[in-house]
């Protein structure tokens, strides 16, 4: 139950070779969605120091309690990434103690569902809840990572978690490097600044049906991705996303100024907000609508709460 937490809210604090301090185009595979949280700038920065304190105190406090692993001091990047097919994939790299890597151990084994496992004598282990219906042809298959999991500590400074074994057992051969196909043109956008925080990005194809949402704007797209860094002591976001054609890119940047205009004009919306919305930049370049905006970290932090 706890091992089952521990994913569940490394996942929620992303809200690869040798894991990157930030990634580029081709650095990925192809994939339905991908997550990067870049620990190591968000501690340095100003800005993203707030942010990182929120983190520490909202997300990390509770693995501290529960297995005695201190992500402050010991994570520095998380990469959770969605294959193809759907089945998840998460990469912790870090300075991990031997104490920590031992109670991730022992907390799996004491699961309802647990079997060491090897590949080229590198020991990985599934984890499931025997409330779940889990078993398959290959005596583990999971629909989602809250049913089981495969988990690895094998490779140095990294913890390794997919969602099927053969997942883990390539990311095990490949010494960290997340399989799939890194020449596809399907390939997702990755958005970069000076100083990265959060990467992330997806493929807009199932998305709704994915999140549960009937949005005409996501039918009429291909791919959206979404940057948080560090700029000047505010934290600047930025995301772009490729229509289906330059028309509809055109369209869809006139209904996000519109709708920006009509809130600016709301008398009852708050005015910091309101300042935020007029210092919003909105622009296309051909199939590509791209909306940048600076925020204060308390902004953010009061968005996120």
């Amino acid at each position: 139950m706890v091992l089952r937490r521990l994913v569940t809210i490394l996942l929620l604090a992303a809200l690869p070779a040798t894991l990157l301090a930030e990634l580029a185009n081709g650095d990925l595979p192809a994939a339905r969605w991908y997550i990067h949280v870049d620990l190591v700038s968000m501690r340095k920065g100003d800005a993203g120091k707030q942010l990182y304190a929120w983190l520490d105190r909202e997300v990390f406090d509770e693995l501290r309690e529960e297995i005695g692993f201190d992500a402050a001091k010991e994570a520095d990047s998380v990469t959770a990434i969605a294959s193809p097919d759907g089945g998840i994939m998460i990469v912790v790299d870090g300075d991990f103690s031997q104490m920590t890597t031992d109670r991730i151990v022992a907390l799996a084994a004491l699961a309802s569902d647990f079997e060491p496992l090897d590949v080229e004598s590198k020991p990985y282990f599934y984890v499931g809840d025997d409330d779940h219906d889990s078993e398959g042809d290959d005596g583990h298959e999971t629909k989602s990572l809250d049913e089981g999991a495969f988990v690895s500590v094998a490779l140095k400074q990294k913890l390794l978690i997919a969602q099927s074994e053969q997942q883990m057992q390539e990311l095990l051969k490949n010494k960290g490097r997340i399989p799939g196909d890194y020449g596809s043109s399907n390939a997702l956008l990755v958005l970069r600044a000076q100083q990265n925080l959060v990467q992330a990005g997806a493929d807009t194809a199932d998305l709704g049906s994915d999140l549960g949402w009937d949005s005409s704007v996501l039918r009429n797209t291909r791919q959206i991705a979404l940057l948080v860094a560090e700029a000047t002591g505010k934290i600047a976001v930025e995301g772009q996303l490729i229509a289906t054609d330059a028309n509809v890119a055109n369209s869809l940047a006139s209904i996000v100024r519109g709708l920006i205009s009509l809130q600016v004009f709301n008398d009852d919306l708050d005015p910091a907000l309101s300042d935020l919305l007029k210092n919003t930049n909105v622009s296309v370049s051909d199939m590509t609508l791209t909306v940048k905006l600076d925020l204060d970290p308390g902004t953010v932090l009061g968005i996120i709460d």
